[in-house]
């Protein structure tokens, strides 16, 4: 899920080769079907779904259909997701709400509906895409934080036992990826080109890393945060806070 633009779009593009099956879903069924078009050019067969994660059963029907299609399901990645910010004093929580909705509950009901196949098959790997942002707290950002730390920890507490069904976990945490979600952050320390990334986080799968925070520099940057005591990170949060976005802070 989430394979229109950004991340999803370039993992589907690489994974895309003869005898391949690619099931691809998005709310934006436009770009689905500009991708579907492109992944069938690299001879690979190619379903997609016009999905909204935050509707359970749209991703289960999705499910059912690609796993009777395919005859089956290898991988699946959830990779929709949305970043705004928490519009604190905006006297209204739809917007931070949206991003807890959409990022957590966008997760499980991805992924979900594919576990009992895995299971059958005895097989397979389940790969959420979460983000450094679940080590660093993002000023103005505190919704999106919390939700890839969410996914993280599920991840983490699935992991021993879908690891009794064959069935690998992974998390990929990236940092800053030049994709549309990107486009309004202001600092963007180590920022990556997302086919590089694609590429990186497909060899990550194959090795099935449980957890794989890119680039090397962030998982650097990741590890001194958590050395670092609470009042030193609250200040380089503050001291960050006017500098990370664009977003209306209201």
């Amino acid at each position: 899920m989430g394979a229109s633009t950004g991340i999803g779009r370039a993992l589907a593009i690489n994974y895309a080769s003869d005898n391949t099956i690619l099931g691809l879903g998005a709310r934006r069924v436009e770009l689905l079907e500009e991708l579907k078009e492109e992944c069938e050019l690299r001879n690979c067969e190619t379903f997609i779904y016009e999905n909204d994660v935050n509707i359970p059963l749209n991703c289960e029907k999705s499910a059912q259909d690609f796993i009777k299609k395919a005859k089956g399901i290898d991988i699946i990645i959830a990779n929709s997701g949305v970043g705004s910010s928490d519009h604190l004093f905006s006297g209204s929580s739809e917007k931070i709400n949206n991003v807890l909705h959409t990022n957590i509950l966008g997760v499980t009901n991805t992924i979900v509906p594919f576990l009992i196949q895995m299971q059958k098959q005895k097989r397979g790997k389940v790969v959420v895409v979460s983000s450094v942002a679940s080590f660093i707290p993002i000023p103005h950002k505190g919704g999106y934080s919390a939700s890839k730390v969410a996914v993280r920890r599920l991840f983490d507490s699935w992991r021993p036992i879908l690891s009794d069904y064959g069935i690998n976990t992974i998390s990929i945490c990236p940092g800053f990826i030049d994709t549309p979600m990107t486009k309004k952050i202001l600092f963007k320390p180590f920022l990556k080109d997302v086919n590089t990334a694609a590429l990186a986080f497909i060899k990550v799968i194959e090795k099935n890393k449980k957890t794989y925070v890119y680039p090397w520099q962030m998982n650097v940057l990741t590890k001194l945060i958590n050395l670092l005591p609470q009042f030193i990170i609250d200040s380089l949060v503050y001291r960050s806070k006017n500098r990370i976005t664009k977003y209306d802070k209201n």
